[in-house]
């Protein structure tokens, strides 16, 4: 499977500072929960990648 390859399945996705000084992406999906814990510059680094698929993907449907 790809990142093109398309699944019918729902998750649930909150993001948020812990009490750690981490920003925890917490994903739950079928019964399986992933917290995902990184540091502030890493959490900044994910965001600037986001936007940057953002920005592709915005492209692609002109």
């Amino acid at each position: 499977m790809t990142i093109n390859t398309e699944r019918d399945v729902e998750a649930n996705l909150q993001i948020g500072p812990t009490d750690k000084g981490m920003v925890r992406l917490f994903i739950e999906a079928g019964g399986v929960e992933v917290p995902m814990d990184f540091d502030p510059d890493e959490a900044e680094e994910i965001a600037e990648e986001i936007r940057a698929a953002a920005q592709g993907a915005r492209a692609m449907r002109r």
